[in-house]
Formats: structure tokens, C-alpha cells, sequence
């Protein structure tokens, strides 16, 4: 049997979906690297919501979602952009988010690092503003018990004269942090607004300057997490680092050559992709772990040409497929977003996202996964 998808140029194509999937067993923890899973959240599509109104998240869905993430051995990085952070979530929701999901890794003993930022800023705001509003975010998290990953911040972006003004706002954050921190550099790709980051447009001085910040606080920070899409500009930057920081990569366009290294180091990871990818990105870690270089290879580096799909430009609209797949998987029963954001990829990219994924075996259930692709189709009038 087939399914017919449209192909993007006005017409269709038949495509024959998988009849079994990829056969991943949960595990434990891995020896040869640190994994963390960027997490999606789910939507209470009940819930009465407009796009600016408050998220209605479906709490007993997401952290069951995040049960899954670590009966596979992934930690959960709870809070990033993947949950919507700046694009339907706010601050209120996220720090609910992480107060549920840092007890929740509490009972289950699964790994977790959250998201501090400054989002409950809705305006222009002063450096000492930017600096209170980071302190008050990194307070709740340690509280929860949970690992920071200090964000990059869009009020910084917009208060910060130079180089000069991230070195002091970073500098006394580290210096009051009770653990060692992830710093998170995220590119304008993911989010606009983030131009000009560490005081510059120029790559290669933002890197000294983010660099800067690391040597002058080694014990502070745990690694840092490089999403800027470029992978020697990350295998350069992890080179540079202090020993004993590691380089958790955030690309999402070469991870398997990045996590696999070479002879000078390796990259852990921090990714939105293993969102949908975690049981077969557990599985290849684990091969990893082995020493089998190759095995690990052969088993994400297919896996490619969908995440460079689901990321593709504008880049920031990622976290559609990320739960557009959850759903065709079975791990939430409906397609719907916070914000709306369901709305923000087209039909023809959905069709791809489905025939790439299940083609990889994602699905746990292929026939429900594509009686879900058949229902959304029909609902754009495509009729089988």
C-alpha cells in the first residue's frame, strides 16, 4: 500500500511506508559521552488559547515525553528553545516547566540541565535589569536541583555596548553560580535577535570574546554548547577551550562527525534533533561507547538529511516538525503548539519530514504513524 504526498511543485508522489521500525531498547546512561535532548513541550489543545495568550502546556504529556527521553539514557536539557522559549512560552511557563521536570528527573534519577535567560523581561531593559533578571532565573533552577545552561539573552543583545558589557554581566553570574554552568551560544539563525552576539558581528571576534569569558571563570563552567551551524568554526572553538570544559555540540547539521571527533577531541551533545531522534541517537552512542567509530557512523549519519530538513530556513520554525513528528510517533495524541505554532511549516514539509523519519525507522507504531499522515493530509484536501 502507498500513500500519496504532495511534492512541493504543485504535484504528488506515491511513497511506501515502513512496515517495521527501527528496534531500540531502553539503556542505561552512556560511558563515552554526555547526551543531552533538547525537549519539546505538548500543548493542551482544550485549553481556550490565543497565539498571545499564556502557553496551556499538557503537563502529564510532556514529562511523560521526558520519561521516554531517559528510559533511553539521554539526559533532558529542559527549557531551551525546543520548548518553545521566546516563541509561545514565556517565563512563568517555563519555570514551571523546569520546577516539574527537575522533580520528575529526581524520582526517575535521569539527567537534567535547564535553561536560564532573561525572558521575563518584555522590554528594553538596563544591563543591571538584564543581570537581576539571569540572577533570578538561575536561583530557581539551582533550586530545583537541576544543572544551569546559562541562554543567550535577546535584552543583553539589545543593552550590550561591547564586548566589555558580556564579560561583566557573565563574569558575575559565574561567579555566584554554586555549580559549574553550561554556556549557551546560540546563532541568529535560531533567533534574529540574537545578532552581534559577545559584542559583535564578526564570528571570530565573538569567539574571543566568548572564549574570554571561559578562561576567566574554567572552574565555573562545565562545557559549552555551540549552535552556530558551522562545524569546523565549533571543532576550532573546542580546541581553544580550557581542560576540562567540554564542547557539547548544537549542530544540527554535522553532528555525527562532531560527536565522533578526531584525534585531537570530540564534541558531547546538546541537541534539538534528539527530541525525535532518541532512541536511535541512544542506540548509536551506545555502539560509540564501544569504540566502534564506524558502527555510530553508519547509524546517524543517515539521519542527517532529516534534521537539515526539519531545520532548514527560517531556522527558528524547527520546533514544528520536532512535535509534528512526537505526534505521527504516538507520544502525544494531537498536532497542536503553543502559539500556534503548527501553523508554521507547510503542507509539502510535513510530507517530507513524514517519508524522511519513517523511512528511518522513528516511528514506533508505522500504521499509526501513517493513519495520522493520512489524516492531515485529508484535512488540506488531499484524498487517497
Amino acid at each position: 500500500m502507498t500513500i500519496r504526498l504532495p511534492a512541493g511543485d504543485g504535484g504528488f508522489r506515491a511513497y511506501e511506508p515502513r512496515k517495521e521500525p527501527f528496534a531500540a531498547t531502553p539503556g542505561t546512561p552512556f560511558t563515552s559521552r554526555t547526551v543531552f535532548s533538547a525537549a519539546h513541550v505538548v500543548a493542551d489543545p482544550f485549553a481556550d488559547s490565543t497565539p498571545d495568550s499564556p502557553a496551556a502546556v499538557d503537563w502529564d504529556a510532556t514529562l511523560a515525553f521526558r520519561r521516554h527521553l531517559w528510559s533511553h539514557g539521554l539526559g533532558v536539557a529542559e527549557a531551551m528553545d525546543t520548548a518553545q522559549r521566546g516563541m509561545g512560552l514565556d517565563w512563568a511557563g517555563a519555570a514551571e516547566l523546569i520546577r516539574r521536570s527537575a522533580a520528575e528527573a529526581k524520582t526517575v534519577g535521569g539527567l537534567i540541565a535547564c535553561g536560564v535567560g532573561t525572558d521575563q523581561l518584555t522590554g528594553p531593559a538596563t544591563l543591571d535589569e538584564v543581570r537581576a533578571a539571569y540572577e533570578e532565573q538561575l536561583a530557581l533552577v539551582e533550586d530545583s536541583g537541576a544543572q544551569a545552561i546559562l541562554m543567550a539573552s535577546r535584552a543583553l543583545a539589545a543593552a550590550a555596548k561591547g564586548p566589555e558589557d558580556y564579560l561583566e554581566v557573565y563574569g558575575h553570574l559565574l561567579r555566584q553560580s554554586t555549580e559549574p554552568v553550561i554556556l549557551h551560544w546560540l546563532g541568529p539563525m535560531f533567533d534574529p535577535a540574537l545578532e552581534g552576539y559577545w559584542g559583535s558581528s564578526d564570528l571570530d571576534a565573538a569567539t574571543d570574546t566568548f572564549l574570554e569569558v571561559i578562561a576567566a571563570h574554567p572552574d565555573k563552567v562545565d562545557g559549552i554548547k555551540v549552535s552556530l551551524l558551522e562545524a569546523q568554526r565549533e571543532i576550532d572553538i573546542r580546541r581553544r577551550l580550557p581542560q576540562g570544559v567540554r564542547c557539547y555540540t548544537g549542530d544540527d547539521f554535522n553532528y555525527p562527525e562532531l560527536i565522533a571527533g578526531d584525534e585531537q577531541g570530540f564534541s558531547h551533545a546538546l541537541l534539538g534533533i534528539f527530541d525525535p531522534l532518541g532512541p536511535l541517537a541512544a542506540e548509536a552512542v551506545r555502539v560509540l561507547d564501544t569504540g566502534d567509530a564506524k558502527g555510530f557512523r553508519e547509524l546517524l549519519d543517515p539521519t542527517v538529511e532529516l534534521s537539515r530538513h526539519l531545520f532548514q530556513a527560517p531556522t527558528r520554525f524547527y520546533k514544528t516538525g520536532v512535535v509534528f513528528l512526537a505526534w505521527l510517533a504516538g507520544h502525544q495524541s494531537h498536532f497542536t503548539m503553543v502559539g500556534g505554532l503548527q501553523s508554521a511549516r507547510s503542507l509539502p514539509h510535513f510530507a517530507r519530514a513524514y517519508e524522511l523519519a519513517d523511512g528511518l525507522g522513528l516511528f514506533p507504531d508505522p500504521k499509526l504513524a501513517e493513519e495520522r499522515m493520512k489524516n492531515l493530509l485529508s484535512l488540506y484536501g488531499v484524498n487517497q
